[in-house]
């Protein structure tokens, strides 16, 4: 299969979940995936050498007011999606805050905030790359009811498009 001459991003996706252990979803503002539900996060500034587990922390202060650290985080997950909207190549880490929530952020630049249970997410708007590759719901699954021990412990995810 020819390569397609894209720039390549990097970015980080939280799963933050309350005690209830709903999953926090963003409703996009802003592009890409304007009006869609999907994980806070954003990319990694890659000119100063941030590593995903800085821009995790930074994402979760820029965009939920959430001070934590990289001993907060658990990586759950590498997602690849290969010329997404025909624009650029993507790697994301996917990390799960380990700090329950205990009240919802407030609406944000980047959107607004809500808690759904698992069983919500498969009828919300979300990304297609989500709703195929099935990246929210397991992840979201494996920490429901507050018990990941007997769930796989690792995801990764290969979205081809174009």
């Amino acid at each position: 299969m020819p390569s397609r001459s894209l720039p390549f991003n990097v970015a980080t996706l939280l799963y933050c979940f309350n005690e209830r252990g709903e999953v926090l979803l963003l409703q996009r503002a802003r592009e890409p995936n304007r009006g869609l539900w999907s994980p806070c996060g954003g990319k990694l500034q890659t000119e100063t050498g941030e590593s995903p587990y800085a821009c995790a922390c930074r994402e979760a202060q820029e965009e939920m007011g959430l001070v934590i650290g990289p001993a907060d985080l658990h990586l759950t997950g590498l997602v690849s999606e290969h010329a997404y909207q025909g624009n650029a190549h993507w790697l994301m880490f996917l990390f799960e805050v380990q700090p329950r929530l205990t009240a919802l952020p407030p609406q944000h630049r980047e959107g607004i905030f809500s808690f759904f249970p698992a069983e919500k997410i498969a009828s919300l708007n979300v990304p297609q790359t989500d709703r195929a590759g099935g990246r929210i719901a397991p992840v979201a699954a494996r920490v429901m009811g507050g018990d990941s021990s007997t769930a796989p412990n690792w995801n990764s995810f290969d979205m081809r498009s174009g």
